[in-house]
């Protein structure tokens, strides 16, 4: 077996410096690290339980099968939140049948973000024997 000590997610965007200003400035996301210099620079975020890390630069945006999942605390909140730093909502929050809270944006590549809340009564909060 593979012993995964840490992980991310790799985006190569079409214009870095807009990107780490949605991922920064307007997602809120901390810094982990960056390395290199100038507009091309890479810049690590901290993302959850796991990192973003955007570097490098594509001529083409990510493949339309490129999604990233974000747990939130609160989707609601995340909602006003984002549509005061002026981030296109493309779906607000809601409960889907099977019982999380959904709630959709796009980086600047276009790239689906999906926002998710795990209300307290869903089976994903269920930790038998605790």
């Amino acid at each position: 077996m593979v012993h995964v000590l840490s992980s991310r997610t790799l985006l190569r965007p079409t214009d870095p410096e807009r990107s780490r200003a949605f991922y920064g400035e307007q997602l809120g996301l901390a810094v982990y690290r960056e390395f290199g210099t100038g507009p091309d620079r890479g810049t690590v975020y901290f993302l959850g339980g796991g990192f973003l890390e955007l570097s490098g630069r594509s001529d083409t945006p990510p493949s339309p099968a490129v999604r990233l999942w974000l747990q939130v605390a609160d989707a609601s909140a995340a909602h006003e939140e984002l549509r005061g730093k002026g981030v296109p909502v493309v779906r607000e929050p809601v409960r889907e049948p099977w019982g999380l809270v959904e709630m959709w944006i796009e980086d600047p590549d276009g790239v689906p973000i999906v926002l998710v809340e795990v209300p307290a009564d869903h089976p994903l909060r269920y930790r038998p024997g605790i």
